[in-house]
Formats: C-alpha cells, sequence, structure tokens
C-alpha cells in the first residue's frame, strides 16, 4: 500500500451511498471517509481541488469490458494513478423490511446490473425498471415504501436505506468483478520490489505499421502487456490513442529500455501511474 493510499483521509466515489463504488471505496481504504459524488468528473474535480486526497474510479468490468468514457477522462484528469481494487459483484435483491420475495413483482436497477441478473428476473416474472445507479434504485425503492417494489444493489446500499435481502447473490455469473483505479494528485513511485503494474497512454504515429513498432518495443523487451484498448481522440479517424497496463517497474532495465524505446516509436507517451499489482490477480481465472 502506497504512502498516498495509508494516508488519505477522504476519497471520493461517484454514485450515491451504497454503491458499488462506495463499497470498493471501504474496502480499498479503509481509513478514509467515502464522500459520494455525482460524476466522475466531479470524483476528479474533487481531488484536484484538494476536498479529497484521492478517487477510486472504475475502468472495467469482467462481464461488460470497458466502463464508458473512463479512458477519455484519464490523460486530462492531471491525476495519478496510485492503486487498483477489484471488487466482485454481488447483487442482492432488496426489499422493505416485512416485503417477500414471492410478493415482489416491480423490481429497479441501473441497466447493467439489470442485465447481470436475468435468471431471477425470468424466473420471478418481475417488471424491470431502469434507474440512474444502483444505490439509487435502493434509494427509490425506500422511499417508494411498496412491498411490491424491490432493488438490484449491494448490501451496503440495503443497509443504508434499511432494505432486507430477499434473495442474496443474485448475479447470473459469480465471477462478476469490477476494476477500480485509485487516483491522486501526485504520483507516488513504489519500491522496484514485488508485481508492479504501469499504466501509459500512447498516440501512435499516423504511418503504416505504428502500432506494430510501440508494442514491439515490448516484446522485444520480455514485457507481458495485461491490456491493451484503443479508442479514437476528438472523432478522428486518424489519431488514434491507446491505454496499456504492463507488467513491471519503469525502474527495472527492460522496462526502462521498452518506455524510451515506445517515446520515439509514437506521437506521445504518458505514464499515468506506477502502484503494486492486486492481489487479486493472482486469484482471476
Amino acid at each position: 500500500m502506497t504512502d498516498a493510499i495509508q494516508n488519505a483521509k477522504r476519497i471520493a466515489f461517484q454514485g450515491e451511498p451504497g454503491a458499488y463504488a462506495n463499497l470498493a471505496a471501504q474496502q480499498a481504504v479503509p481509513k478514509a471517509q467515502a464522500m459520494p459524488q455525482p460524476s466522475f468528473e466531479a470524483a476528479v474535480e474533487a481531488v484536484r481541488s484538494g476536498d479529497c486526497d484521492l478517487c477510486i474510479i472504475p475502468v472495467e468490468n469482467s462481464l461488460i469490458g470497458r466502463i464508458a468514457d473512463i479512458h477519455h477522462l484519464l490523460p486530462d484528469s492531471g491525476l495519478h494513478i496510485v492503486g487498483e481494487h477489484f471488487l466482485p459483484i454481488r447483487h442482492q435483491l432488496l426489499g422493505l423490511k416485512g416485503a417477500t420475495l414471492e410478493g415482489v413483482s416491480d423490481v429497479f436497477s441501473q441497466l447493467p446490473a439489470l442485465a447481470q441478473c436475468r435468471t431471477i428476473i425470468r424466473e420471478r416474472k418481475l417488471k424491470e425498471h431502469h434507474w440512474y445507479d444502483t444505490a439509487g434504485s435502493a434509494k427509490h425503492v425506500a422511499a417508494l415504501k411498496d412491498p411490491q417494489c424491490a432493488a438490484i444493489a449491494s448490501h451496503l446500499a440495503g443497509e443504508i436505506y434499511g432494505l432486507q435481502v430477499l434473495a442474496a447473490d443474485v448475479e447470473d455469473e459469480h465471477h462478476n468483478a469490477t476494476r477500480f483505479l485509485i487516483m491522486a494528485r501526485a504520483a507516488q513511485l513504489p519500491k522496484n520490489e514485488g508485481k508492479v503494474v504501469t499504466t501509459l497512454i500512447f498516440q501512435v504515429k499516423n504511418a503504416p505499421a505504428s502500432l506494430y513498432k510501440a508494442i514491439g518495443c515490448f516484446a522485444t523487451a520480455g514485457i507481458n502487456i495485461t491490456k491493451l484498448e484503443s479508442y479514437q481522440l476528438g472523432g478522428s479517424f486518424n489519431a488514434t490513442q491507446f491505454y496499456a497496463d504492463i507488467q513491471g517497474h519503469p525502474a527495472a532495465p527492460n522496462v526502462h529500455q521498452a518506455l524510451e524505446e515506445l517515446r520515439f516509436q509514437t506521437a506521445k507517451m504518458t505514464v499515468m501511474g506506477v502502484y503494486p499489482a492486486s492481489p487479486f490477480r493472482e486469484d482471476m481465472p
């Protein structure tokens, strides 16, 4: 754990209290106060302004893949990645105290959560209602005071809004997990020991074989790329930017060599963070 995480007092997350990002913040930085924000941009700004020490941002989910728009936000955030956290997603079907599973007819939640719980929705013949946030759906069900209405959200949301679990762990796929990045104003460089992830963003040159030459830097140095994603810049179909996670510390000779070569082979390259790899990676299928 880096000093930035260990010494943090406030950590911003996007969503209502009880959101999965709230749960991730509690687990990743248990000593810090988790501060809800209305958007990813607001969570980042809370750190930039000094209101919070850290923010925790979801970047990918094992079922739905990339979290929309996050990769566009990261390069311009002015923040640095200082850690990562993997949160297994365990969806709870939450209802009013005294309600029964048999009596529920309607279910509220965010669209991805509803899509991840098709089996119980189909079996119980529940009417779906799309909501802006999983924790927000729990808050809404609590306000409705209707025993026929339920929400799909985290157990933390149930505790916060006074709901009970009508059916536990209702997700269709139990390997469902979301990866979060922990970001701070200042970069933290951990010791070159143990397993380390280096995250970088680079823009390839608009020339033949530019991507081949760029990723060839890592192949030549024997470095494993654990994640590589592309997205277009500013609506252009000519300027492609890549987000990459690699295994290794920039102080390691082979990583240092590869990054120097990458700077030469690309139009632009920025290291977004160097941080200890989560132990969760060892348990991933």
